[in-house]
């Protein structure tokens, strides 16, 4: 028990920009494997960034009109984490589009600065992310949409830790390497619970329409990574994610509620 609870506190410590307190951070100590064990707890850490960026969004609410609440819990999920998968998805699209061996592209996707392409997709990621959030408060009301919220940053995260399972990491060395190990199947289906058990409660229907565009995605995704690289990297893994939240936005914002 001890030890699972140093992988959560480690997965939020990597996931996420969250202080841990110097005492408990200094017993969490830390070893490479913790970080692999760590992965399964991916899912569970993208639960509480939603659970934040709920909760700041239903306080703004009270406040001020809805396209302000969702800017507003947006921006707490950006300082939750740090921004870090927001980059991984510029980096991509910087690398992808500009590269076209595959040394070429793992070569730009390694650079830290952001290019035009990049630039772009976050532009329009988050412009997306906020008109789709805000269609859905509308549509459905604020409590199914703090109920999305949550359950899409868990489940897209389910969805890019489940190419753990699967693909190959194609770097020697990276931040992603000690993570990016095979994952184990209770690992794997510890994961797909976080993922799918939320939305699940939301509606059984709108879970099963929203897994399947998720699968769409992710063996799209999987074979174009194959096809470029060979495999994956950390910043692919975060451009599935955002890819996959984007999805269950759109799936959200198209259902008919009533």
């Amino acid at each position: 028990m001890a030890d699972e609870l140093r992988y959560l506190l480690t997965a939020l410590g990597y996931f996420t920009r969250v202080p841990l307190p110097q005492r408990l951070a200094g017993w969490v100590g830390f070893a490479p494997h913790y970080l692999n064990a760590a992965a399964r707890y991916f899912p569970l850490v993208g639960l509480m960034v939603g659970v934040a960026g709920a909760l700041v969004t239903w306080l703004a609410w009270q406040l001020w009109s809805p396209s302000v609440a969702v800017v507003l819990g947006m921006a707490a999920t950006l300082l939750l984490t740090g921004a870090f998968h927001e980059d991984g998805l510029a980096d991509c699209v910087d690398a992808f589009g500009g590269g076209y061996r595959p040394e070429d592209v793992l070569r730009i996707m390694h650079d830290s600065r952001v290019g035009a392409f990049g630039a772009i997709a976050i532009v329009m990621a988050l412009l997306l992310k906020w008109q789709l959030l805000v269609s859905v408060g509308e549509g459905a009301g604020l409590v199914l949409l703090l109920a999305v919220l949550v359950a899409a940053h868990g489940a897209s995260r389910t969805m890019a830790i489940t190419f753990l399972a699967t693909h190959e990491y194609v770097r020697a060395e990276g931040k992603a390497k000690p993570v990016a190990q095979r994952l184990e199947r209770w690992s794997l289906l510890f994961a797909l619970a976080c993922g799918v058990l939320p939305l699940l409660w939301i509606s059984p229907m709108f879970a099963a329409t929203a897994v399947l565009v998720l699968t769409g995605l992710r063996a799209w995704l999987g074979a174009y990574f194959v096809r470029r690289i060979g495999g994956y990297t950390g910043d692919c893994l975060g451009m599935a994610q955002q890819l996959a939240e984007l999805s269950i936005y759109l799936v959200a914002a198209a259902w008919k509620w009533y």
